[in-house]
């Protein structure tokens, strides 16, 4: 192999993965005249086309998809093994890419490095938070957060918090001339904040269960949101009735601030999980956040007040 050879690969990768010039460009740190210029030389080297150019989008061609499919396992290993050369430190060093929720990085990832990173100043985490599902390999992450039901099969999932409980909450107000519910179903007879999920754009089903039976309700209501924190301030405030993470509103219920309903309706379900895939060599560094977010038994949950 030639030694422009590994670069041009990287070039191409970045390009074939990204469908853009121009993102393969910020990714890589380079001008899209170098991108394009090592692109057309590549391929004059190899003899073949190894990407479709239109105006508006770049797309592999069969020798492109072929090269993607056998380069990338190859070079991703190499990036794992230089990382792993860390481990000869003193302490270890490097970066990791979390995709999480808003809920999962405050109760769980952001107290987690703040005892973890003063301790490790070579190590960096980058962080994005976005409620609806992402492709972690797709996206370049070394890891996920989400819930342990929502993990994908395919994935090494390793527990890093308690059970979680979603329950169903509203303002004393909201109850002074409107009943309390004493099933799901009469939910659809009271204003309520709904949930859009980010990823499909749908409105999300309340989930119940009570003795082995399992009801979903379709709740309406005059706003949606995408996040559990503003849904919640919207039920103090007496917009509706909410349906958020137990101990986020542990808070506003203690101070008589919201009234639970519906308790014997809403069992805990699974906590959530740091999910990465099974064929991931792990660097130092994300072998050490792995540890510090590992959930066991005994350790305390952390609460939002």
């Amino acid at each position: 192999m030639r030694r422009d050879d590994l670069t041009d690969l990287n070039v191409f990768l970045a390009v074939a993965e990204e469908r853009s010039f121009t993102r393969a460009a910020t990714r890589l740190g380079l001008t899209q005249s170098t991108l394009s210029h090592t692109i057309r030389s590549f391929e004059e080297r190899l003899g073949v086309r190894l990407l479709t150019r239109t105006t508006r989008s770049v797309a592999p061609t069969e020798a492109g998809e072929r090269l993607l499919r056998t380069a990338r396992p190859g070079l991703e290993a190499i990036a794992a093994e230089l990382a792993a050369l860390t481990e000869l430190r003193d302490k270890p060093a490097g970066s990791v890419r979390i995709t999480t929720s808003t809920h999962a990085y405050e109760t769980i990832l952001r107290p987690a490095l703040t005892r973890l990173l003063p301790d490790y100043p070579d190590v960096q985490v980058e962080a994005m938070i976005e409620n609806g599902f992402v492709d972690i390999v797709a996206g370049r992450f070394d890891a996920g957060i989400r819930l342990g039901e929502q993990v994908e099969r395919d994935m090494i999932a390793v527990r890093i918090g308690p059970d979680l409980r979603w329950i169903v909450v509203g303002a004393p107000s909201f109850f002074e001339h409107k009943p309390r519910p004493q099933m799901p179903q009469e939910l659809t007879t009271h204003r309520c904040v709904k949930y859009r999920q980010s990823t499909s754009g749908a409105l999300y089903a309340w989930e119940f269960e009570k003795d082995g039976r399992a009801l979903n309700v379709q709740v309406e209501g005059p706003l949606a949101l995408n996040d559990a924190a503003p849904a919640l301030e919207a039920a103090i405030e007496g917009l509706g009735l909410a349906y958020v993470p137990e101990d986020i509103a542990a808070a506003p219920l203690r101070e008589g601030r919201l009234t639970q309903v519906l308790a014997d309706w809403c069992p805990p379900s699974p906590g959530y999980h740091l999910y990465y895939p099974s064929r991931r060599q792990m660097a130092p560094a994300f072998a050490l956040l792995v540890e510090a977010l590992r959930w066991r038994e005994g350790s305390l949950g952390v609460r939002m007040s």
